[in-house]
């Protein structure tokens, strides 16, 4: 059965997020059903990250394998096609070897958060960023983000339910930049825990808004306590933004 590569956009509003469940749509399901009506057969599409309920993707990276050959953008097309009206959008489609696995092959994952920091509400952008009206300071946000880089138990940053069989994670990156109106922070690492990043960027709001030390960032890391670190910001402005693979 030859196996494809799919790079694969999404809004994650009123989706349960990427994996298939029972209380609501998720964009798995959405996939696996467009791919049923395109071939016939029920498929398994594998994704890279299992992106929460509400949150976004701008290249998800998922793997299937159907039961014959076909063009790539005979494939894309009727994937979107058979897609509607969900909002999920295939954007490529390639031939890929059968031990690529859109999970397990992958190096390295990079997630953004955008905030939008001024006092009037989002109307285009509602649902896609977090709305924070009073003036944060993102210097200070980026200079308690350093304090996070690297490897840590991040017991402190991860959901209590959080499945992962350590916390120890180890964060490549993790820059906060401000363009205008809008914070964007932007993390990467191999893999993150549950939560992870939602709740180190509501543990960097609190160093933004004032309410925080940049020193207490580096305090709740070491408590290795989810009870010391800061509140879990909402699922709209993450974002899915890159999956990084081996050369070739």
């Amino acid at each position: 059965m030859p196996r494809y590569k799919l790079t694969v956009e999404y809004d994650g509003s009123g989706l349960v997020g990427w994996q298939r469940q029972a209380n609501g749509l998720s964009v798995q399901e959405v996939l696996e059903s467009a791919v049923e009506r395109f071939c016939g057969e029920a498929v398994t599409v594998h994704g890279a990250g299992r992106t929460d309920a509400g949150v976004h993707a701008l290249a998800q990276i998922a793997h299937l394998d159907l039961p014959r050959e076909a063009s790539p953008d005979i494939i894309r097309n009727a994937l979107n096609h058979h897609a509607r009206p969900a909002a999920v959008s295939v954007l490529a489609v390639e031939p890929a070897p059968a031990s690529f696995d859109a999970r397990r092959s992958a190096r390295g994952r990079v997630y953004r958060y955008r905030i939008l920091n001024r006092r009037p509400p989002p109307a285009l952008e509602r649902g896609r960023v977090w709305h924070v009206g009073p003036l944060l300071d993102a210097e200070a946000m980026q200079a308690a983000a350093q304090l996070l880089v690297g490897k840590h138990d991040f017991t402190s940053f991860r959901d209590t339910m959080c499945q992962a069989k350590s916390p120890v994670k180890t964060l490549d990156r993790l820059d906060v930049t401000r363009v205008g109106d809008e914070i964007a922070i932007e993390a990467r690492a191999r893999s993150f825990l549950h939560h992870q990043v939602r709740n180190m960027t509501g543990t960097l709001k609190l160093v933004g808004a004032g309410k925080w030390r940049v020193a207490h960032v580096a305090e709740a890391l070491a408590a290795r306590d989810r009870r010391a670190g800061g509140p879990t910001a909402p699922p709209d402005g993450l974002y899915l933004v890159g999956v990084i693979y081996a050369p070739g």
